[in-house]
């Protein structure tokens, strides 16, 4: 980490330990225990004012929570820049070879902040840069697309997304009336639909989603050229999800499973990375496409602009207190550095003035740059003075610029022959207007795209995600409207969520849809321009048996007294050399005996886990298949890990245990594994490399 960064950070780290305790004042205090009264059993005295000292304070300890976004994890970390981008950007913590602090925030979106971390949602992945040049605030999602083209709409996707206001339900879910209402009246919200009724909307974990700008940037070179550019961070763990059904459950056993994910990785030393890439895309190319490049509903395929990747993030430090770091880091896509500036998409324009107003009222005023954890490392200087919660004291009697009682100081960078930031001198020749360019408004061709690209299996996940939700709606004419708008991106979609539904999709929208349509585009609908891509492999998660990795991966393995310790260690040598985390799982917490001799701590049982909240199972040999035969729990994880697709493995003495589980024998080697038929080890691995056996899917109905 930047050394004035850590200095600046210690600085206002508090120890307690054998520390006299004080008022905030830094009053000694004689007894913390009792306010001060007219007699033992007489009326407290008004003049207490240690007691009020620590009572006005926790009565203002709550903050505002984010209107969005509520609900976060954050982590320390660096990012190293490993290319030389220098024909594009004179931003300087982009230069190959340098390394800047950052701290990064993930978060679900439509939760409160006691909501599931497992909510079907977009996730927020927001980075702040503290850079030599100032802080550079990256503030994205896990899904490169947004519902909305223009920032005067935000307020009313999320109105509909929170819980409805009549009754405050439902919390953290998509699946009800008024969402639908507006997004089946919203064509151009049908690409992100696609995406948030994917698997991309359920992560396995923070540590494996890719994040996005959404939005196209420019970077600016030091001769002042521009280039369009989108961010991509690719996950070093591959990007995974969990089944829906699953989700649910997690939420039951562990609401914060991704918290607790993240923080326990990196408190292991696993630390998370990511690959930053960058399409770049030149200033003259603005109009190449048949998609606008700054329409937020849409993507720039990877076959068209392919990904550069130009630095790693890696997160290594958990913070020292939540609220002081995680809860109180303010983001804002308007901290901009030397060499990175905004580009026309209005829904980025629009966020340039939500975001540091939202600052402003959760954080008390105008000093919220002041706190730790948002303060840049190579300092602020102006004649900005005074305002709630101001912790930096300016010196001198001058607060007003240009000055000479000061020395003209603070000074303007091209006083000193320096740059500061300079904004892109794009030209603009326009009439003042509330509208929307042409080029956005085809709504279906990369929500089609999106379609095509997932796998068989992600697709039926996309048709049971929309049938779930759809079903929670109330209103048949909604229902109806929505089914119309898939019925333009694919029409056995829609034909397989109408009839789970018990409708037949409409083959024109919805003349209210299209009313509310042409009211931005008034030539709405449209003749959609030829795509140059109809399907692109990037956009699909799946990944095949033997290519992924299994690294920080949970495999639970299924014991009980007298197990074998030879058959535990004989599995646990190989999973740990590819990074995999093994936890024993027992018929009681405490101590598990072993077949050969000696024993250890187990703090895992049957009672107070679930196979949702691992990976990967395994059953070794020993005595302990006697006990696990007459243990319902056991089943129950067996059985709910088989339907969930996840890998099994049985050691050749526990296979037995198979004849009371609802396990196929017929799909024996789909990711079940049995030493008696295979290399028990290795294939055990090679399917866990895929991350899922989606294909037991299709021979039953499993809920996902």
């Amino acid at each position: 980490m930047n050394t004035r960064k850590k200095e600046q950070m210690n600085h206002h780290l508090i120890d307690n330990s054998n520390r006299e305790m004080t008022t905030n004042d830094g009053v000694p205090i004689h007894d913390n225990n009792n306010t001060l009264k007219a007699g033992v059993r007489g009326p407290s005295l008004l003049e207490d004012f240690i007691y009020q000292d620590k009572m006005a304070h926790f009565d203002r300890e709550r903050i505002p929570e984010r209107v969005v976004h509520a609900r976060g994890s954050g982590a320390h970390g660096i990012f190293e820049s490993t290319a030389d981008i220098s024909a594009y950007t004179k931003a300087a913590f982009l230069k190959k070879g340098t390394i800047t602090p950052l701290f990064a925030r993930f978060s679900t979106v439509a939760g409160f902040k006691g909501s599931t971390d497992l909510a079907r949602d977009v996730r927020g992945f927001s980075i702040k840069f503290y850079t030599e040049e100032g802080n550079y605030d990256f503030v994205g999602n896990n899904i490169p697309v947004f519902f909305i083209q223009d920032a005067m709409q935000f307020p009313d996707v999320i109105h509909s997304v929170k819980p409805e206001p009549d009754k405050e339900m439902p919390q953290a879910a998509s699946a009800h009336d008024t969402f639908w209402d507006f997004i089946s009246l919203m064509p151009e919200a049908a690409h992100m639909s696609m995406w948030v009724m994917s698997d991309r909307a359920i992560p396995r974990s923070l540590r494996m989603m890719q994040g996005f700008s959404v939005h196209t940037f420019k970077f600016i070179n030091d001769k002042g050229k521009a280039t369009f550019v989108k961010f991509h961070w690719k996950p070093r763990l591959g990007v995974h999800q969990v089944a829906w059904q699953e989700a649910q459950k997690i939420s039951g056993y562990d609401a914060d499973f991704h918290r607790r994910d993240l923080w326990e990785a990196i408190d292991a030393g696993d630390f998370p990375q990511w690959d930053l890439g960058v399409q770049l895309i030149p200033e003259e190319d603005e109009l190449k496409y048949s998609f606008d490049i700054l329409d937020p509903t849409k993507i720039i395929p990877e076959e068209l602009v392919p990904l550069k990747i130009i630095g790693t993030m890696t997160l290594n430090r958990n913070p020292d207190n939540f609220f002081a770091e995680t809860e109180q880091v303010a983001f804002d896509p308007g901290r901009l550095v030397p060499g990175i500036d905004f580009s026309n998409d209005p829904l980025l324009q629009g966020r340039v003035f939500s975001y540091a107003d939202t600052q402003h009222y959760r954080l008390g005023g105008p000093n919220f740059h002041e706190i730790p954890i948002n303060r840049p490392i190579n300092g602020k200087y102006n004649n900005q003075k005074d305002g709630f919660a101001r912790q930096d004291i300016l010196k001198g009697n001058v607060s007003y610029f240009p000055n000479s009682l000061g020395g003209g100081c603070p000074y303007h960078a091209m006083l000193k022959g320096e740059k500061g930031f300079e904004s892109h001198a794009e030209k603009v020749d326009a009439k003042k207007i509330r509208g929307r360019s042409a080029s956005f408004a085809d709504h279906f061709t990369q929500a089609r795209l999106f379609y095509n690209s997932q796998s068989a299996a992600e697709k039926e996940h996309i048709i049971s995600a929309f049938s779930f939700e759809l079903s929670k709606v109330n209103s048949e004419a909604v229902r109806k409207r929505e089914l119309a708008i898939l019925n333009q991106v694919d029409k056995t979609l829609a034909k397989r969520v109408g009839d789970n539904l018990g409708l037949v999709p409409a083959k024109e929208l919805d003349k209210l849809t299209i009313q509310f349509a042409k009211q931005n585009h008034p030539e709405y609908p449209i003749k959609p321009p030829k795509p140059e891509v109809e399907y692109s492999p990037a956009l699909s998660m799946e990944t095949k048996a033997g290519e992924g990795s299994i690294a920080t991966r949970k495999v639970g393995f299924l014991v009980a007294d007298g197990v074998s310790k030879v058959s535990i260690d004989k599995m646990k040598k190989a999973l740990v050399r590819e990074g995999a985390k093994v936890v024993l799982i027992s018929t009681r917490v405490g101590k598990v005996k072993f077949k050969e001799g000696g024993e250890e701590t187990v703090q895992h049982s049957y009672l107070t886990d679930a196979s949702v909240c691992y990976d990967a199972l395994y059953t070794p040999d020993g005595d302990s298949v006697k006990i696990l035969s007459d243990e319902p729990d056991y089943y129950q994880f067996v059985n709910e890990a088989y339907r969930h697709c996840k890998a099994i493995s049985f050691a050749k003495g526990a296979e037995s245990l198979l004849e009371y589980t609802y396990v196929n024998k017929n799909e024996l080697g789909k990711g079940v594994i049995l030493e008696s038929k295979h290399k028990l080890v290795q294939d055990f691995i090679h399917i866990m490399k895929a991350h899922r056996i989606w294909e037991r899917e299709t021979n039953r109905k499993i809920p996902v």
